[in-house]
């Protein structure tokens, strides 16, 4: 074969398994935009897809397209981002706002929204099984439980005191700087910075959040009158939300190191 098909086909595995470990937030993000162009049902659109978010998670665990481990680790998550959540949409806060009405939610929250970070889970939780993630120079696992603590704190004690967003940055490019990760998409080994790894994770919640928010799931206060892109500097929020993700999802896919010998 020569290097040049090897390549494209290679390229083509890598959409493909990306697409199989993306199949949660695909799902949902399909149903997001087809359900704000046609929904006939009397049910509340935000009820409705929680409903369907539940079914279509039961059916990855029967057909085993994800593991048990996999799905509390992922629940663990959803719970951790509903109570962010209830914080943010209440009434004191409204750092965002969900438009529509619903029945199954807390507050200001329908209780849909926590899958969409699941999906995030989901998805870190995939592709490292996919493609058998393994890692170099990877930092003490004690340094990452203290990362995504911090991050989840901040979250909400930077609408009191300081925001320590560009400092948990700083400590996480200080943690993850040599750190590398190694996967495999047909037969040979790749590998890629953790850094880019996690911005580019990041990048993709980013221009997802923007459909969602296009189709009016959830609106931020700028938006109200008219929709608009939703702000690059969101991807900061992201990356480091995104982070909290991925520990979690440590807890159960442990860090292996790669042998290069």
């Amino acid at each position: 074969m020569s290097i040049l098909k090897y390549s494209f086909n290679e390229f083509l595995q890598f959409g493909l398994k990306q697409a199989y470990a993306s199949i949660f937030g695909g799902f949902l993000l399909l149903l997001i935009f087809v359900t704000n162009y046609w929904y006939p049902f009397e049910l509340p659109r935000y009820d409705f897809l929680f409903i369907a978010a539940v079914i279509f998670q039961i059916v990855l665990l029967v057909f085993k397209l994800e593991t048990f481990k996999e799905a509390s680790v992922i629940l663990l998550f959803h719970l951790v981002a509903t109570a962010m959540e209830i914080f943010k949409t209440s009434d004191a806060i409204g750092s965002w706002q969900y438009p529509e009405q619903f029945n199954i939610g807390f507050g200001n929250y329908p209780l849909f929204a926590g899958f969409m970070y699941s999906a995030v889970g989901s998805y870190i939780a995939r592709i490292w099984r996919i493609f058998n993630i393994r890692f170099d120079y990877y930092p003490d696992i004690r340094w990452t439980y203290l990362l995504a603590a911090l991050i989840y704190i901040n979250f909400f004690t930077h609408h009191y005191f300081f925001d320590m967003r560009w400092v948990l940055i700083a400590y996480t490019c200080i943690i993850f700087y040599r750190t590398n990760f190694y996967f495999i998409v047909n037969k040979k080994t790749r590998k890629m910075p953790m850094l880019l790894g996690f911005f580019l994770v990041s990048l993709f919640i980013w221009f997802a959040e923007n459909m969602a928010t296009y189709c009016r799931i959830w609106i931020y206060p700028d938006q109200l009158i008219e929709w608009h892109m939703v702000s690059p500097s969101k991807l900061r929020a992201w990356f480091l939300l995104m982070i909290v993700s991925y520990v979690l999802v440590s807890i159960v896919h442990k860090p292996q190191k790669i042998s290069l010998k």
